[in-house]
Order: C-alpha cells, then sequence, then structure tokens
C-alpha cells in the first residue's frame, strides 16, 4: 500500500504581499463607494447641510473615482517593495504577546503625542499641528464619505453636527497650514544645522503639496459658500448662515463676493486639491514622507525581549556554525533594522547630541541610517527603491555592503554613550547597527585601532585591559582598618553581597581610592560583603562593545561559572559597564542575579538607616556628571544625586545637558583603550561643562568617568580648585568631616 501524500502546508502571505492587498481593498472600496453613491442618490434635504460633490460635474466625479483607487493601488505596489525590501534581514521576533502588549501601546502613544520631540518646544509643537492637522482633514473627509452612502434616514451631517464638523474642519484645516508655514520657515529661514544639512529637493515638493492641499481646500470651501450665498441673494431667500460655523471659508467667502463664475472658481480649486491629494500619494511611499506611516509602526515594535542596555546575543562562537558574524551586508541586518532605515524622519536630533560629532569626529548617527538604508534601497532585488532621503547623483553603490557608504572610522568613533536612540522621536536603534558593524570589522577583518590590541591581549592573556597580574586585584584593601574577605570561588558563598571590584577599580589608582572609600562606607553600615580578588576577571564589557565577542564569551563563561558555582546570588558593582553586563547580558550565558550598582546600594543603605548620615556634613557647590551606562543604558538617574543630596549643606546643581540628555565622557564603547586623533576631546568639552557650573567638587559614578573627567579638569588647568571624585568619596568626606566637627575639641 502506499504511504498517503503529506497535505501540503499552505504558506503564509508576506508582509509585502499584504500591503499591496491593503491597497487593493481600500480602491475596491473606494470604486465601491463611488459606484454606489452614483446608483443611491441619496440626498439630505436638510436645511443645515451641505450636498457632497455640490458643484462637481458627473465627468470629475468619475475621474476622481478612477484616478484615486489607481493611486492608491500604485502606492501600495511602492510601499510593498519597501516592505519586502526589509524582508532581506535577518529575523528579529518583535511579535506581540499579552505580555508586551501594553508596552507597545505605551511606546506607540508616547511617540504618537510627540513626547521626545516636544524636549524641543518648538519643533514639537509645528509637527504636532502639521501631523494632528492633517489626521483632522482626514478624519473629515472620511466622514463626509461615510454620510455620503448612508440612507436619507439614516444621514448625519445636519443641523448642530454638521456646524460642529464644519468647525472642527476648519480648525483642523488652520493647524494643519500653520504647521506647514511654520515649517518652511523653520527649514529655509530660520535654519538649524540639523535641518540644513540634510534640506533636498525632495522637501520643496513636499512642503509644497502640503501647502497646496491645506491652501486649495479652504478656497474650494470659500468659493462654494461663495455660490451658495450669491445663489441665494438671486433666489430672494435667506443666506445660508450656518456656514458661518466654517470659520476660515465664511470670511473667505465674503471677499470672492460678486466674482464672476464662482462656480467655475469652485471647480478648479476642487480639482487642485484632488491633484495635490494625488501628488501626496505618490509622494508618501517614494520620499521621506514615507515616514508618517513607518515611524509609527517602528514606534510599536520598539518594545524588545532584552533589556535597554543589552547588545544582541550571538551563538557560542565555539560552537556555531556560522561562518561570518556582525553586519557588513544588508542582509546581516535584522529585518527591524532595516525598517529603521525608512522609519528615519532625517530630523537629525541623534546628530545633534552626539558626542563624537560635536567634537569634530567623522560619526553622524544620521548618517549611519541613512547609508543603510541607501545600501539596501540601491542594492533592492527587482531594481532600485528611492533611498531614504536624496542622495548626490556622484554617490553610487555597486553591491549590498554598508561598507561602501560607511567608513571604519565612522564606526569606532561611536563612544556608545546612546543618545542618538535615547533622543530619537521615532524609537531607531542606532546604536546596535554600529556595535554590529564593530563585530564584523572586529571578527571578520581584525579591523579595529591599533591600542585596542594591548586591551585586548590584557582581557585575554591577564584578565582585565590594562594588563595587569590578576595576582594584585586585592591589593588595594592592604591596610585597611578592617579585613575584606576574599571568598574562594572553590568554596561555597556563605556572605550576603559579593562586591564586584572591576577591573578599574582594582588597578587604577585614581579607582582605588573609590574601591576604598566603598569598602569603607560598608563597613560602616555593617554589610556582609566578599570579594573575589585574583579570581575576578574583567566582564568583558570593552571585548564585546568593540565587537570581539570571542574575547566576551571567553571572560563572561568563565565569570558565570565561577558566580554560580559558588552559588553567588547578589552583587554590587561600582562600574557601570559591570553592573550593565552582569545585569543584562550574562542571564544570555545562564548567570542570573540580582544587582546593585554602588550608588543604589548607598542610596538603600542611607534610606534604610543603616548609613547614618545625619552628621555628614559638605558644605560646597557640587555637580553630578551622569554615567552613560548608568543613565541612558538602565535609566537611574536618581540614586546618585540622592546620595550627595543627602548631605548636609551641599548645594547640588546642574550642568546644562543632564539626565537623559546628560553628555558623555568619551571612555565608553571601549573609546576608553583608544587615543582620539581627530577633533576635540570629548572629556575636555565635557569637563568645560561641568567646570562651567561653578562647583567646587564634580561627582562620578563610573571609574571611566572619573579617569576621563579627572583628565579633563586638569586640561583645563582647574585641578587645584575643582575636586574630581566618585559618590563615595564625596559621601565619606562628608561623614568624616561631620565627624571632625562633632568631636570634642581636646586641650594640651
Amino acid at each position: 500500500m502506499r504511504p498517503m501524500a503529506a497535505t501540503p502546508r499552505r504558506s503564509r502571505p508576506t508582509p509585502s504581499q499584504l500591503v499591496l492587498a491593503l491597497g487593493v481593498v481600500l480602491a475596491v472600496v473606494t470604486v465601491a463607494s463611488g459606484v454606489f453613491s452614483a446608483l443611491t442618490q441619496w440626498h439630505d434635504d436638510s436645511p443645515v447641510a451641505r450636498p457632497v460633490f455640490g458643484n462637481v460635474p458627473s465627468a470629475l466625479r468619475a475621474v476622481f473615482y478612477v484616478a484615486v483607487p489607481v493611486l492608491l493601488v500604485g502606492a501600495a505596489w511602492l510601499f510593498s517593495r519597501r516592505v519586502a525590501n526589509w524582508g532581506r534581514g535577518q529575523p528579529d521576533d518583535r511579535r506581540t504577546t499579552p505580555r508586551n502588549v501594553g508596552a507597545r501601546w505605551r511606546s506607540f502613544r508616547r511617540g504618537v503625542a510627540m513626547q521626545t520631540l516636544l524636549r524641543d518646544p518648538a519643533a514639537g509643537i509645528m509637527h504636532s499641528l502639521l501631523y494632528f492637522g492633517f489626521l483632522g482633514l482626514f478624519a473629515v473627509t472620511v466622514v463626509s464619505e461615510l454620510d455620503h452612502l448612508m440612507p436619507e434616514a439614516a444621514k448625519f451631517l445636519h443641523g448642530d453636527v454638521y456646524r460642529g464638523y464644519a468647525a472642527f474642519g476648519d480648525a483642523a484645516g488652520v493647524a494643519f497650514l500653520v504647521g506647514v508655514v511654520w515649517a518652511i520657515g523653520r527649514r529655509w529661514g530660520q535654519r538649524p544645522y540639523r535641518i540644513r544639512t540634510k534640506t533636498k529637493a525632495e522637501d520643496v515638493v513636499i512642503l509644497g503639496t502640503f501647502l497646496v492641499i491645506g491652501v486649495t481646500g479652504f478656497l474650494a470651501e470659500a468659493f462654494r459658500i461663495g455660490m451658495d450665498r450669491a445663489g441665494a441673494v438671486a433666489a430672494g431667500v435667506a443666506e445660508p448662515t450656518f456656514e458661518r460655523w466654517a470659520f476660515v471659508g465664511w470670511p473667505l467667502s465674503s471677499v470672492v463676493d460678486g466674482w464672476a463664475r464662482l462656480g467655475t472658481w469652485h471647480q478648479a480649486m476642487w480639482v487642485s486639491h484632488v491633484v495635490a491629494f494625488g501628488a501626496f500619494l505618490v509622494l508618501l511611499p517614494s520620499t521621506k514622507l514615507r515616514h508618517m506611516v513607518t515611524s509609527p509602526l517602528n514606534m510599536y515594535l520598539a518594545p524588545r525581549e532584552r533589556p535597554k542596555g543589552a547588545m544582541k546575543p550571538l551563538p557560542n562562537l565555539m560552537e556555531t556554525e556560522l561562518e561570518s558574524f556582525g553586519a557588513a551586508t544588508v542582509e546581516d541586518f535584522t529585518w527591524k533594522q532595516l525598517l529603521d532605515t525608512d522609519a528615519c524622519t532625517i530630523c537629525g536630533r541623534c546628530t545633534s547630541v552626539c558626542p563624537a560629532h560635536a567634537t569634530g569626529k567623522p560619526l553622524d548617527p544620521r548618517e549611519i541610517v541613512l547609508k543603510v538604508g541607501e545600501v539596501m534601497a540601491a542594492s533592492a532585488p527587482g531594481g532600485a527603491v528611492s533611498p531614504p532621503v536624496g542622495v548626490d547623483g556622484d554617490i553610487t553603490v555597486s553591491s549590498n555592503s554598508v561598507f561602501e557608504r560607511i567608513t571604519a572610522e565612522e564606526v569606532w568613533a561611536c563612544t556608545s554613550c546612546k543618545a542618538c536612540d535615547e533622543i530619537c522621536p521615532v524609537n531607531i536603534e542606532i546604536l546596535d547597527k554600529i556595535l554590529d558593524m564593530r563585530r564584523y570589522l572586529s571578527l571578520m577583518e581584525s579591523n579595529f585601532p591599533t591600542e585596542l590590541g594591548n586591551a585586548y591581549r590584557g582581557m585575554e592573556n591577564q584578565g582585565n585591559p590594562w594588563g595587569m597580574s590578576p595576582g594584585e586585584r586585592g591589593d588595594w584593601a592592604a591596610g585597611l582598618p578592617e579585613e575584606v574577605a576574599v571568598a574562594d570561588p572553590g568554596e561555597p558563598f556563605t556572605h550576603e553581597y559579593l562586591y564586584w571590584v572591576g577591573c578599574a577599580g582594582s588597578f587604577d589608582d585614581k579607582n582605588k581610592k573609590v574601591t576604598i572609600a566603598t569598602a569603607k562606607l560598608l563597613h560602616r553600615a555593617g554589610v556582609d560583603f566578599a570579594i573575589l580578588g585574583p579570581s575576578e576577571l574583567c566582564t568583558g564589557d570593552p571585548a564585546r562593545r568593540s565587537g570581539n565577542e570571542y574575547i566576551f564569551q571567553m571572560l563572561a563563561t568563565q565569570n558565570v561559572e565561577t558566580l554560580n558555582g559558588m552559588g553567588v546570588q547578589r552583587i554590587i558593582a561600582q562600574c557601570p559597564h559591570c553592573f550593565n553586563t552582569l545585569l543584562n547580558e550574562y542571564p544570555q550565558l545562564g548567570g542570573r542575579y540580582e544587582v546593585f550598582h554602588h550608588s543604589q546600594f548607598l542610596e538603600w543603605l542611607i534610606t534604610s538607616g543603616q548609613l547614618d548620615v545625619s552628621q555628614a556634613s559638605l558644605p560646597e557647590r557640587l555637580v553630578y556628571h551622569d554615567s552613560c551606562y548608568l543613565g541612558r543604558h538602565n535609566d537611574v538617574y536618581g540614586s546618585p544625586r540622592r546620595v550627595v543630596g543627602s548631605l548636609q549643606g551641599i548645594e547640588l546643581v546642574e550642568a546644562p545637558r543632564q539626565g537623559t540628555s546628560g553628555m558623555c565622557c568619551g571612555a565608553g564603547g571601549a573609546r576608553m583603550w583608544m587615543e582620539e586623533h581627530v577633533g576635540k576631546k570629548v572629556n575636555v568639552a565635557r569637563s568645560e561643562e561641568l567646570v562651567g557650573t561653578g562647583a567646587a567638587r564634580i561627582a562620578t559614578a563610573c571609574p571611566y568617568c572619573l579617569i576621563m573627567i579627572d583628565d579633563g579638569v586638569k586640561d583645563l588647568g582647574r585641578d587645584e580648585d575643582v575636586k574630581v571624585a566618585d559618590i563615595s568619596v564625596h559621601l565619606l568626606d562628608a561623614l568624616e568631616h561631620g565627624e571632625s566637627a562633632s568631636a570634642p575639641a581636646s586641650f594640651s
């Protein structure tokens, strides 16, 4: 007996097919509505209403109901090609599940409500007027068509409903036109740098089309009302005063009162309005105007399973069958990363906050996104599609390699501060793209800055980028009043907390003072802790952020085996880079711990009363510098401020850029181990801002920040009158100052 043939599984339609199908459905619905209304001829006989397509000949209506569906299908086809282009990317699970649906809608709502844009009130309000004005006008059109299709007994656009409808429509039109004129003035009048550098011919076409839509809409309304008023006068009946609710169209109709051939003018404006809308449908998928669709989609898809501060995991490099790592071609990126390039609004906010770009380095985050998009568009199967934004004619792309447009110097200039991701109004993941390209350059091409070679060798051979002997890791504890316990990795961990000192805290002289101060504070609070000493290895952050996943996995695997073998559950880390890696990335390798940054732990000790700061006094002005890996990567902004803010007499001031908009010290993304050869040093630029606050003390909460800001203050010649130290050092200073001030005087 022959076996039965297996029933073939039905293949699901692709996203690009669904987009095209949606366009066809909309076209069919549009044609059907035209045919249906022509057959039924249902009219609203209410005296307070207006006929749809009033004064529009049947021939023009027929053209409308043919042209618009054709344009809808054409726009859908162009969009479907873009969607198919995203499909070239690697898988990325962005499904909506019961677990993440709330986060997705919050992200969508935050983006559509312009919350990020409104950090710049002028730009935010301008875009809000444009966007919501356009949506209002679209809603007015849809409601009018729905009422048009209703049977006479069910029509609703009459009486007070019509009055409110007319007022709402004019209000939306005013908002839209104000936004358009404001955008024109901002782009060609005010001309901010980030906008000026990317103004293209398509901007003229887009804003010109919007202007025509808004102006012809009001003029068509004015001529229609003027025509009705003139007809009422000629018939000897009362004017349609209910049209006063069209508070723009009514006064404009007075301006055209007495004009000859008002009906012809009305038809001309109506045709112009429809043609402008047709132009909009063509521009929507083929210019940067596409972000009206792609940006909300990108915002909705932004939430992901991995933590904010974690890089995308790679398989075990010792076991995988993959032959290439990182991203060099369009197909190496994920489909979401490719969608990002079409969601970009070309606003340049990422450019405006990039510390590398601000100090003259070759990196421009916006260009990274646009160049990936250019290569994707130029190498599209079946022929090129339009790039994210117009490019110069002499720029050519001959393959699907992004390194045709992006240089290694751009990639290595990044400090991984995440400022670009944080400020992006449409949730584009720029840093991920840069780090994936670093992985390719480092692992596949060995194309990395020379200075990184020493750090790599140090991590590989000595377990730390300084290249110091592991046996010296615990030397900082020598001479402390109380002994610091060193845990034996071969024995169960019997202490409540493991104090993860980190490489800088173990080997760098500046940061050894931080380690000593933190240990003293933990002893004062009676915290039961131990360190690993020689058994502690670098967490691998510098290796991973510079693309060397091999060294990261080597170090991280050993650390996870050590910690899991001992049964460690709670870790205190003084380095935000260690904190981020232990908390967010070690779970990728099976290491799950309760991790506290020392600022969080000190805050808890103070608020719980375990660390008595009632006598702590520091009567000086202090400014806190935000660590990127503590702040933007992990959203910890308040704890360090509350620690130093708990001190009596302190005057806590803020730098011009702080919190989510804080400026990087320049050391993140393994830049700690690279020299700056181009432009102004990032740490000097940041130190100028901090010193400019007039603070006598600068507080940090990161060993890299401490080194960079301290060096920057010295370069400025201000190290004699400005003390740079970690929050733990300032806290210990305050405690000791308070104790000495309250101690009874001794007499000899």
